[in-house]
């Protein structure tokens, strides 16, 4: 039996778009309140009767949130140019590697825009 599990976690970072022209706002250093999502799927333990524990996705998930939280992107290793959809790419490809369960990261950088990675 597959469920579909999805975690939240809030970040506030700065960054600034190097690759766009200089009259565009987002050029200029700026912040957000980034909403990340994580989507899991994966099967029941009928034992336990959960797919994961919310506590373990946390727990893989805070050295990659301390790497991002209250940073400016542009200086994380990876995060050169740090578009939400790169972002999300770039959460995604580190999370995976310990949440074998993880199918999709979503980026919110406000309440009305959001990606996901992958498609």
């Amino acid at each position: 039996m597959k469920f579909e599990l999805k975690q939240h976690f809030q970040i506030e970072s700065a960054r600034f778009l190097p690759h766009l022209p200089a009259s565009h706002p987002c050029s200029r250093m700026h912040g957000h309140s980034f909403k990340i999502i994580l989507t899991l799927v994966g099967d029941l333990d009928p034992k336990i009767g959960w797919v994961i524990d919310y506590n373990d996705i946390q727990a893989h998930m805070k050295p990659l949130i301390e790497k991002i939280d209250h940073r400016v992107l542009n200086e994380v290793e990876g995060l050169e140019n740090p578009t939400s959809e790169l972002l999300a790419k770039w959460i995604f490809d580190r999370a995976s590697k310990n949440l074998p369960m993880l199918t999709r990261v979503s980026v919110a950088e406000t309440p009305s825009t959001e990606c996901s990675y992958p498609a």
